[in-house]
């Protein structure tokens, strides 16, 4: 004989089924935080390879002007100085907040006016200019300064996307919970609405 369910057990199990959907909405809402987060960090790591490339070029640069016996030392001296400051900058990817951000664009625009210098100087030197090294070197830096334009890019949607995560409700009740903090922004600074220019064309 089938026995009837208490309206007590009714209770309990409306109140137990309102719970496991909480805690499966928990559990989602955390995991697509994660997600974004992780996203936001590997978007990161691309935009830190871009710029490491083009440090890595920098010597091989410095190295094939120091071929040119009368090219002006002070400008490579501070070539080479600012590629350290910028190389020193490290960011922890769980600390992309707007002022290590800032910190560490700035590195990089002192580097890319450094090299900016660098090459409006080898204007006056065509026969520097025309070596095959040279050459290579051209290529190369262009193909860099676009990448790591497409790279910052990335990581701002990828942040945005982030972001929108943490501030929206209901998510942000879980962001709030476990910690999740909003990230920082490239910012995009005075005439940098193109790649920046790496011309060595004469």
């Amino acid at each position: 004989m089938a026995t009837k369910m208490t309206s007590g057990a009714k209770t309990g199990l409306i109140i137990g089924g309102i719970l496991l959907l909480f805690v499966l909405w928990l559990i989602s809402a955390y995991n697509k935080l994660v997600k974004e987060e992780e996203r936001t960090t590997q978007a990161w790591a691309q935009v830190e390879n871009a710029y490491q490339r083009r440090a890595d070029l920098i010597p091989n640069l410095v190295k094939t002007v120091k071929g040119a016996a009368d090219f002006e030392k002070g400008t490579l001296e501070s070539v080479i100085q600012a590629r350290a400051e910028a190389t020193s900058v490290k960011i922890d990817p769980t600390n992309l907040n707007e002022a290590s951000i800032e910190a560490f664009e700035k590195a990089q625009n002192g580097l890319s006016a450094s090299l900016g210098r660098l090459l409006m100087v080898m204007e006056n030197y065509p026969e520097l200019k025309a070596t095959e090294n040279f050459k290579e070197l051209q290529a190369q830096l262009e193909g860099t300064e676009n990448r790591i334009s497409v790279e910052r890019k990335k990581f701002n949607e990828c942040v945005q996307a982030y972001n929108l995560k943490v501030r929206r409700f209901p998510s942000n009740l879980i962001a709030g919970i476990f910690g999740f903090e909003k990230k920082g922004y490239f910012k995009a600074t005075e005439g940098a609405e193109k790649a920046p220019e790496v011309d060595f064309e004469f």
